[in-house]
Formats: structure tokens, sequence, C-alpha cells
């Protein structure tokens, strides 16, 4: 078989790996979807596939992994601007679920990733963790379009278009896990909703099935303070105790938000090996609360980003989300080195893919690894001049200046434009839900 090979040359290639390497003019060789090796530029014409590379030329760009969004409704793009200025359970109770309701059906659903993955790819993103109804329908879209996407499988106590009951989710949550373990770019996490909408039975054998099939479990908890005070009151229990007695406390859990933790609460989770996916501009615009990320990183735990869905962020900017996590970090502690650069730049990557069991596949520029790769253009106005790369990435950077994308070593992104998707179809399709929904 005759391997296909990139050579992609940037000023700065930020690894990510376990030193954090920064190495300056290097270039990334790519073989078929994998990184095959790093070596000086100068050095380029000794290789053996020099002759039949395909040579990608970044002249004051940096390379680095992709970005991982760790907590995402993606399909929920559609409903974008909808209900905003609300707190949480009025924006859920009053108009997301009754919207969800009446129009999610499979077109939706494959609508909205597409909107929602053409944002994100435009943006750095190359892998996703969702949670939303129909999810057989969001994985196909996922490998149509060649995003590494993690699907959760949604579990709550009450009806919706994909399932009457605890029951019959759990049932549908099995069979498409089965249906999607043969995609490339595709695999699958249980995702009960939270802990106020999914009962202990359920709760049990979703533990029970992670553990025996090593997939994670991705759910809101400890999201508001009303949240906990409300778990108390009906159980005298706040909700990360219960959980911690279903056996959910474990590296499997990605537990979304986490706004509201206690000094015990913290230890717990750093000895249990949960991970906290951040989500602080969904937090901040639904006045939900504010992680308390400074003291989970003290103690070791492992925070990912995610932006939530664009109907409470309104974006699925991660560069945004980023800079916005290092910055909250540091003003909710008073500590200036709180969240510095490289610890917000290993969240928005390394520490997602850790989160999502896929550490060992992407998150970080290193040799055996999955092609996943963004370069930015750092020659704009808002990152010059230029003394540390990592620190423009992390705190002046924007998604515009994202001109290349790969996945699983394919490119998505090309000088700034799509190489697969159609940016006016997705558009217009969008419009035409909002056309719809609004009527």
């Amino acid at each position: 078989m005759q391997h296909r090979y990139q050579i992609i040359q940037a000023d700065w290639t930020i690894t990510v790996n376990s030193d954090f390497e920064v190495l300056r003019d290097f270039a990334v060789v790519l073989e078929d979807n994998r990184i095959q090796t790093l070596i000086a530029n100068d050095e380029i014409a000794e290789l053996d596939c020099y002759q039949s590379a395909e040579i990608v030329r970044l002249p004051g760009c940096a390379l680095m992994p992709g970005m991982v969004n760790s907590h995402t409704h993606a399909p929920m793009s559609l409903f974008r601007g909808m209900a905003d200025d609300l707190p949480l359970m009025q924006w859920l109770t009053e108009h997301i679920w009754p919207a969800e309701a009446r129009w999610v059906d499979p077109s939706f659903i494959a609508d909205g990733f597409r909107l929602a993955a053409a944002e994100m790819i435009r943006s750095g993103t190359t892998c996703l963790s969702d949670m939303f109804y129909f999810p057989d329908e969001a994985a196909r879209c996922a490998q149509e379009i060649g995003m590494r996407s993690v699907i959760g499988l949604i579990v709550l106590d009450f009806p919706s278009a994909w399932a009457k009951d605890a029951d019959e989710y759990l049932h549908k949550a099995l069979a498409v896990h089965d249906e999607i373990r043969e995609l490339s770019l595709v695999s699958s996490a249980f995702a009960p909703h939270a802990p106020y909408t999914v009962s202990d039975q359920p709760l049990r054998q979703i533990a029970m099935y992670s553990s025996e099939l090593d997939v994670p479990v991705h759910m809101h908890v400890h999201e508001t303070a009303h949240e906990v005070a409300e778990a108390q009151q009906k159980t005298g229990q706040r909700p990360l105790q219960r959980l911690d007695q279903l056996d959910l406390l474990n590296p499997n859990l990605i537990a979304v938000h986490m706004t509201e933790l206690d000094e015990f609460e913290i230890e717990r989770i750093a000895e249990a090996g949960v991970n906290v996916a951040h989500c602080p501009e969904s937090n901040l615009k639904l006045g939900s609360g504010i992680c308390p990320v400074a003291d989970l990183l003290e103690q070791g735990v492992n925070i990912c980003l995610g932006t939530d869905g664009a109907a409470s962020n309104n974006d699925l900017d991660l560069l945004g989300e980023m800079r916005t996590a290092a910055l909250l970090a540091k003003g909710s502690s008073g500590n200036a080195s709180a969240c510095d650069a490289r610890q917000a730049i290993e969240m928005a990557t390394i520490n997602g893919a850790r989160a999502l069991g896929m550490a060992d596949r992407i998150g970080s520029i290193e040799v055996g690894k999955h092609a996943d790769l963004i370069a930015l253009d750092l020659n704009s106005l808002n990152t010059q001049p230029l003394y540390d790369p990592v620190a423009q990435v992390a705190y002046a950077a924007s998604s515009r200046q994202v001109s290349h994308v790969w996945i699983d070593g394919v490119a998505q992104l090309k000088d700034f434009e799509f190489c697969r998707l159609d940016s006016a179809e997705i558009i217009a399709k969008a419009a035409a839900w909002a056309q719809k929904i609004k009527s």
C-alpha cells in the first residue's frame, strides 16, 4: 500500500507533550493519519519521503494539537439566541425543553450537528464530546463530516422524542454503543443528564456498564447552588455524595460545570480521579456560578474545557473559552499565577483527551499519535510583537487566526477556507430552521 506523506513546517510547534516543548523552525511529518516524526526544518531534505510528500509551509504560524471541546450539545446550535438572559432552570423549563419537545427529530440533529461542527472546525476544535438526543444520527453526521466525536448516550427519567423512560434510554444507549464501535472517528460515552433528572437505579446500571465497557460517563454535576440546595432538601445529601454512593466517582466520570464545591468534595474528586469539564462562559451567562479552578488545579484534578451548547454560550469558540477560563481563575482566586498560559492550553487539548480516554491518540503532537492539528497565524496585529507564542495563543489569539485544521490527517481547513464542508448550505439550512421555529 502506498503511504501518503505530509510535511507541515511552522515557525513554532507547541507540542503539549509532558515537557510542554515549544519547537522553533521544526516540521511535523505525517504518514497517512499519524505523526511519523518531528524534525528540524534544515534536515527535511534528508527524509526518505521528502520527494513524494506534500509540503505545507506556514510562516508566522504556530502549529499545535487540535482542541477538544469536552462538553457541548451540538445540535442545540439551532436554538442559538432563542431565549437569552435567563437563569438556568427558567431557561430550561420554560423555553428549551418545550422547544426540544416540539422540534427535535433526526433532521434537526443532522442540520444542527453540521452547523456546530463547522463552527468548531473553523475555530480550531478537532474533537467534541456531545450530549443530546438521537445519538445515532449525530454519530453518522460526525463520521460523514470527518469530525472526531465522543457521542453521549443520553439517559433521563422523563420522556422525549428519543425515548419514553430510563429503561428505553438505556436500551437504546447500548444499541447505539454497539452500532458505532466500528466507526473510525466516533466513540461513545454514557450521558445521564444530571443528578436531578436521573434516579438511582439507572445511575447504578450506568456505573456498572461504564466499568464493564470502560466507557466514560458524561454528566452535569453541581451546576448551580439551587441544584445542590434542592438535593439536600429532598434527600439530605449533596449530589456528589449520592454519586459517590452509586460508584460513579472514578476516572471514567466527566463531571460538567462543578461550580458548587466545598473543600471535602474537591479532595474527594481528586482522590477518585474524577475529571471536571469547565464551561466558564455558559456558567457566567446563565449566572450559574464559578468553578473553583485554582483549587482544583492545586489538588491535581484533571480539568478540561467545554463550550456547553450554543443556546447558552452563545458560541462554540474554544480559544475564547480558554482565555475566559484563565482570566476567571485568576480573578476568582485573587492569584495572578492561577491557570497560567500553559495550563490553559493543556485544558483545551491534552486534558480533554485524557478525560475522554483518548490521551494515547490525540491532544499533543507526539510520534505515533493521530494527526489532529491546527495552525494559528500569529502575524495579526493582535498577536504582535511576539515574545512568547504560548502566551499569545492563550491570551491574545482569536478564532479568526485559525488558518489550517487537520483531523486524522485529513485537511478540513486550508488557508482559512473549508476543504470538505459547504458553509453556505449549512447557513441556509440554519436560517430555514429559524424561520420555521419563529413562525
